[in-house]
């Protein structure tokens, strides 16, 4: 075991540079986002060295960390990584730098609109960001239950300030306001289902004498596994299945699973793109890695029970969240829809309850991460130039901005899973895992394809084909003057798509790494589980005469 405390350091970082750029002195704006973004790169870094150390073929839960936290109540400061949490930690440490950049302006735009000098904006607005990560990086590297607990309804706070005080370019006030008490009131409800559920949970586990001490619980997740695959566990059937379900629609909703994914496209859509790709990309793969880590490890028999439920609602949202970016008119809202489309392609991949299914979605959360923050990045550069959310008010973008446009294809293409880039291999695994146990849903879930392709192919072309578009709705050809209006990516967005483009490249091509350590971990999810993994139908062997010609063996219970 390795005397650094890396996973420490990895959220720490970040918290202690929330503090300090929140704390400079106003003279140094300017050198705040600097600052922000060394934090961001200096817990890449941690990352790297975490991930570099990591071995495959060791324990499964490493550079664990443990230490007394509240010992009278059974809680610890418990940190690990397996391999779903190392890919997710990556991908957090890997998309905030890239984010701060993206949004280099943002806190500007923010005061030009409010048309009042607020000299702290910059210095609040990556605080924020900052805030997001750590807390983030502690729920997906966090080995005791309460302490995730803490962290997964702590992080709404600074995400609520971000939806509601820094918005998208022309949007009210009132409106950013009433997004940001939306997504609060139900991540907020969700949690306090799962605080119910969380609190019956230690009951139990005192019960079932646990905890260190006589009559203490504890909330050590690799303890409650190992007792909860024993059958140790003292409660009923009934019970367990009611404490599955509080957990289950906190994550529901932080998903966002159908029908609690209300919150989603107005939240998206009212702040800034920046901000909306954190929460979607980032925050909200928590609640896709709690489904993996707690729900199906700590109560495995309630799990399979509601695994019929949870498909079917994934499959309804697959296919509604697709129809419904068809008919959007905002560029941002319609990418939102896709998200919640492809939120239920994860979910059901993880409740298949095959190795294929879960190694599929684990990948999905990654190549969801790096394909919408593209799109959505890619979509804001586009709206901050002319201010205007509306399909309809672009047109010929390709014309003028061919860089623009031209990642922005490629952005589009991963959305739908196109072969050739990253997304395309995680939705494949999650239907190989699904069919042989859900066909029905399988199949319904292909409708997504036809959908997507529909949507994506739709979009560019009204947005970038066609006769250039003017400011104010006219048609027209006058091409020096749209560049002045509508530039192309300068180099810094060049610096914030290119790796995102360059990812979803090589994951689409060579995947392998990152399925390999994932696919260890997700057998041990199944194996902790005890799921075996179907097996196929294979038609029974002929026996073959002396010519080589197959012939009809004996019939069941016929002699032969």
């Amino acid at each position: 075991m390795t005397t650094v405390p890396w996973l420490t350091i990895l959220w720490v970082l970040p918290l202690l540079g929330a503090a300090v750029t929140a704390a400079l002195p106003v003279r140094l704006g300017s050198a705040v986002r600097s600052i922000a973004l060394a934090v961001s790169i200096a817990v890449l870094v941690v990352a790297v060295i975490v991930a570099v150390g990591f071995d495959r073929g060791g324990e499964r839960f490493q550079f664990v960390e443990s230490h007394d936290w509240i010992p009278s109540f059974g809680a610890g400061y418990r940190l690990g990584v397996d391999g779903i949490a190392l890919v997710l930690v990556l991908l957090t440490a890997a998309l905030v730098p890239l984010l701060l950049a993206a949004g280099w302006h943002d806190p500007r735009a923010a005061d030009e609109e409010a048309g009042a000098a607020r000299p702290r904006s910059a210095h609040t607005y990556v605080a924020l960001i900052l805030l997001v990560e750590s807390m983030v990086l502690v729920s997906f590297t966090s080995l005791d239950i309460l302490l995730f607990y803490v962290f997964f309804e702590a992080m709404l706070v600074p995400m609520y300030f971000l939806i509601g005080g820094f918005g998208s370019p022309g949007t009210p006030r009132a409106d950013r306001a009433r997004a940001a008490v939306k997504f609060l009131l139900y991540n907020l409800l969700g949690g306090l289902v799962m605080l119910a559920a969380l609190i019956g949970l230690y009951v139990v586990t005192a019960r079932s004498g646990l905890g260190e001490t006589a009559g203490v619980g504890t909330f050590d997740v690799r303890t409650v596994t190992a007792a909860a695959v024993a059958g140790d566990l003292d409660a009923t059937p009934a019970v367990l299945a009611a404490l599955c379900f509080g957990f289950l629609v906190a994550f529901a909703v932080k998903a966002p699973l159908w029908p609690l994914h209300g919150w989603l496209p107005d939240a998206a859509v009212r702040t800034t793109p920046v901000a909306a790709v954190l929460m979607m990309a980032v925050v909200d793969k928590v609640g896709t890695f709690g489904m993996l880590r707690y729900c199906l490890q700590l109560f495995p028999d309630a799990s399979v029970t509601f695994a019929p439920v949870v498909v079917t609602l994934a499959v309804i949202g697959i296919v509604y969240g697709a129809v419904l970016a068809i008919g959007q008119t905002d560029v941002m809202r319609l990418i939102a829809y896709t998200s919640i489309s492809h939120f239920g392609f994860i979910v059901l991949g993880i409740f298949a309850l095959t190795s294929q299914g879960q190694a599929g979605s684990t990948l999905y959360m990654v190549n969801h991460g790096i394909s919408t923050a593209a799109l959505f990045l890619i979509a804001g550069f586009l709206v901050s130039r002319r201010g205007d959310r509306t399909i309809a008010a672009y047109g010929g973008v390709q014309k003028v901005a061919p860089v623009l446009a031209g990642t922005f294809l490629v952005a589009g293409l991963a959305t739908l899973s196109l072969p050739g880039l990253a997304p395309f291999v995680s939705e494949f695994l999650v239907f190989v895992g699904t069919y042989p146990r859900y066909q029905v849903a399988a199949v319904i879930a292909t409708l997504a394809l036809v959908l997507s392709a529909l949507y994506v192919l739709w979009l560019y072309q009204r947005m970038m084909g066609g006769p250039v578009r003017l400011p104010g709705g006219d048609d027209g050809n006058d091409g020096a003057e749209h560049t002045r209006r509508l530039s192309d990516l300068v180099p810094r967005e060049v610096a914030v798509v290119a790796p995102l483009i360059a990812l979803l490249l090589v994951l689409g091509i060579y995947p392998k790494p990152a399925l390999d350590v994932i696919t260890p971990a997700v057998d041990d999810t199944l194996v902790s589980i005890d799921i075996s993994r179907p097996e196929p139908v294979v038609p029974a062997e002929r026996p073959v005469a002396e010519s080589g010609v197959p012939t009809h063996g004996p019939e069941e219970g016929e002699a032969e």
